[in-house]
C-alpha cells in the first residue's frame, strides 16, 4: 500500500494542524517555515520555527498510533535599548503514541513524552536544564451531530486540545506547564459532508479558527511566573499537500499585555507523505507499505 495517509484524518474529519496548540494526531509532516513577528513593551521579537514528525507504527485499519519527531527556532529580538540578540532556541523532541480513537465518532486521544534540550544560544532559549514530562492531547470532530435544520451547520467544528506538565531534570527547579485549545470550523466539511453551498477554491479549502494558549514557568516551591494568556484566531488553507495559516494574537490577562502588543504569525505544513508515499508511509511494522 503505497497511497499517503491523509493528514490529521478521524473518520470524516480532516483536522488542520494548529499554529501553536500540539496536533493529536500522529501524523508525517514537516513544518517547513514558522515565521513569527511580536512586538512587545521593550522589544521587537522575530522567530523562524521549524519541525518534522514520522509515523513509525500503524495499526491493521492502517490508522497511525505512533510517531516521532523535533524542533527548534532561531529567534532575534530587537530591543527599544540595548543589544540585539540572536541564535537557536531549545531543540524540542517528542514521542507520540494514539492510545484511543473511535472514527464514527472522530475522536482521538494522544499522550506524548517531551525532552527539551538547552542546544541553543544561552541568550535566547527559554531553559538552561534539560526537561522532559508528559503531554496529554485529545480532538473532537462534531459530524456526529444530526444533520438536518441549522444543527447540521455545526457538524464542520472540531476541536483539539493538549495539556503539558515538563519540569527540568537538574539544576534550579523548574517547571514549564502550558495547556493550548484550538476550536476550528473547517470549509471542505461543510461542502463535502453538510451541505455543497458553492464555494470555489480557495474558499472550499478554508479552515476558521481560534486558539486558547496558556503557558507558565512555575519556580521552585515558593514561587511561580505570572500565567501567559493569550487568543490565536486565525485562517488556514489545507490541500492534500500542505497547510498554509496565518494568524495574530491578542493579550488575554494582564500579565500577557506588555508582550502581546502586535503579533503575526505562520505556518507552511509539507504532508511528505503525500509528495513521497513510499518513502514518508514507511514504518516499522509495515516497511515500506507493499
Amino acid at each position: 500500500m503505497t497511497t499517503a495517509w491523509a493528514h490529521g484524518v478521524v473518520g470524516d474529519y480532516v483536522f488542520l494542524e494548529p499554529i501553536i496548540t500540539q496536533d493529536p494526531t500522529p501524523a508525517n509532516e514537516l513544518d517547513i517555515l514558522q515565521p513569527s513577528w511580536v512586538k512587545t513593551r521593550d522589544a521587537n521579537n522575530y522567530a523562524v520555527g521549524f519541525s518534522v514528525e514520522k509515523v513509525l507504527y500503524v495499526d491493521d485499519d492502517y490508522m497511525p498510533r505512533f510517531s516521532v519527531g523535533g524542533g527548534s527556532n532561531w529567534s532575534h529580538s530587537s530591543p527599544y535599548q540595548g543589544p540585539s540578540l540572536q541564535g537557536f532556541d531549545d531543540l524540542t523532541m517528542f514521542a507520540k503514541y494514539a492510545f484511543y480513537y473511535s472514527l464514527k465518532h472522530e475522536f482521538l486521544m494522544s499522550i506524548a513524552a517531551q525532552l527539551q534540550l538547552p542546544t541553543g544560544n544561552t541568550d535566547v532559549e527559554a531553559q538552561s536544564h534539560t526537561s522532559l514530562g508528559p503531554v496529554f492531547l485529545w480532538e473532537k470532530g462534531f459530524g456526529d451531530l444530526p444533520n438536518y435544520s441549522l444543527l447540521k451547520y455545526l457538524r464542520p467544528f472540531g476541536i483539539q486540545s493538549d495539556f503539558g506538565y515538563v519540569p527540568a531534570l537538574g539544576g534550579q527547579t523548574s517547571h514549564h506547564m502550558f495547556a493550548d485549545a484550538v476550536l476550528e470550523y473547517s470549509l471542505p466539511y461543510l461542502s463535502n459532508n453538510v451541505q455543497d453551498i458553492g464555494l470555489k477554491w480557495p474558499f472550499r479549502n478554508l479552515f476558521l479558527f481560534n486558539e486558547i494558549n496558556y503557558d507558565q514557568l512555575i519556580t521552585g516551591p515558593s514561587g511561580q511566573t505570572f500565567p501567559h494568556l493569550v487568543a490565536t484566531p486565525g485562517m488556514a488553507y489545507v490541500s492534500y499537500h500542505f497547510e498554509l495559516a496565518v494568524a495574530t494574537q491578542f493579550a488575554l490577562n494582564n500579565a500577557s499585555g506588555p508582550d502581546t502588543h502586535a503579533a503575526v504569525l505562520g505556518l507552511l505544513d509539507i504532508f511528505y507523505d503525500s509528495l513521497i508515499p513510499k518513502l514518508g508511509n514507511w514504518t516499522i511494522n509495515k516497511g515500506f507499505g507493499e
